[in-house]
């Protein structure tokens, strides 16, 4: 019997995967542990945490654990330390190209405003990608639950970054707050200094939320976005477009859009011609990273070799990556399919 090949060994590019959730989870209790941190029980001894966050409750406490997570990074070497070890994580799992997203605004008051914050994560971005030889770059992202006015700083604090290190503009937290629409100025801004659009949408609502990052935030990749499978002509709108959905199988299921595993519709996605750019989301409180992602594709979602490669060409298409590194990544994805199983 042939042995299917080694998945870590597959290039690919992770475009979804969120600051403070990137830390390790042994990071986590050492910070806490050298602060005199309290950590409660579902970030400690009952990790990976049970969470569910369909209703108003389970979202207030996925964001309070993520909240206690963020306040162990204090000091500056504690954000150089979380993004050397989240590139030596991306590298051992074969992703040559990450794009993590943050909000400088959960940090400014620690790390003197807005500004010093995002050139703080841009310099220890550059050298955790020289010491772990993946390319990493930044999305920053602004926040649902705040005023529009709020995105529209950041996105002209993102602007000011392009070419130095910036190369997307986000809308995260929880879609149920927050039309997208109101965050269309902040966007437009974003666009025009030439970030890619990467708003969340279709996870926790429906195919309507997708339709609207793509018509009023004209998104170039949706965050999650699975929720399209729920409409034809939508998927159809996304494949014709080619605008890739983020899609984050183990994220969906901690967070209770799916059920199980099974049930969230990648595969259909994939078949429908929509690009897909796995992700892993927030590992520290769903307990799996980007690798594991791809092994879910091939064991549960039936993708073969050439399928799970299509995935990972999808992924760096779908990137910010100079077309250099894409045209490197494309070849070594071709070779990769040609090796011996």
């Amino acid at each position: 019997m042939e042995m299917p090949r080694p998945l870590d060994l597959l290039p690919k590019a992770h475009l979804h995967l969120h600051f403070t959730g990137s830390m390790r989870h042994s990071t986590l209790i050492e910070l806490a542990r050298e602060q005199g941190l309290h950590l409660p029980d579902a970030l400690e001894q009952d990790w990976p945490p049970k969470l569910r966050a369909t209703d108003e409750r389970g979202w207030f406490r996925f964001q309070r654990l993520y909240d206690i997570a963020r306040s162990v990074l204090s000091r500056p070497e504690h954000v150089y330390r979380l993004l050397r070890e989240t590139a030596e994580d991306e590298a051992a799992a074969g992703s040559r190209w990450l794009e993590i997203q943050v909000d400088p605004s959960g940090y400014a008051q620690r790390f003197g405003g807005l500004t010093a914050t995002l050139e703080l994560v841009l310099d220890a971005a550059a050298k955790a990608a020289a010491v772990a030889g993946v390319g990493v770059a930044v999305v920053v992202a602004a926040n649902r639950t705040r005023h529009p006015l709020d995105a529209n700083t950041l996105a002209r604090l993102a602007a000011q970054y392009v070419g130095r290190g910036v190369v997307g503009f986000g809308l995260s937290n929880d879609e149920r707050r927050g039309a997208a629409r109101e965050f269309e100025r902040a966007f437009r801004i974003a666009k025009r200094a030439g970030l890619l659009a990467v708003p969340h949408g279709g996870e926790l609502l429906g195919p309507r939320s997708v339709a609207q990052c793509v018509d009023d935030l004209d998104a170039d990749r949706v965050g999650h976005g699975v929720r399209a499978a729920e409409d034809q002509w939508l998927m159809e709108r996304l494949a014709d477009r080619q605008i890739c959905c983020e899609v984050c199988p183990t994220s969906n299921v901690g967070l209770g859009v799916a059920e199980r595993i099974a049930d969230v519709p990648l595969r259909r996605l994939f078949e429908a011609g929509v690009p897909i750019a796995l992700g892993s989301d927030d590992p520290l409180l769903f307990g799996s990273r980007l690798l594991r992602q791809y092994e879910l594709a091939r064991e549960v979602y039936g993708f073969d070799d050439a399928e799970v490669a299509e995935l990972a060409r999808q992924s760096i298409r779908a990137s910010a990556a100079p077309e250099a590194v894409r045209k490197e990544l494309s070849r070594e994805i071709d070779d990769w399919l040609v090796s011996p199983e």
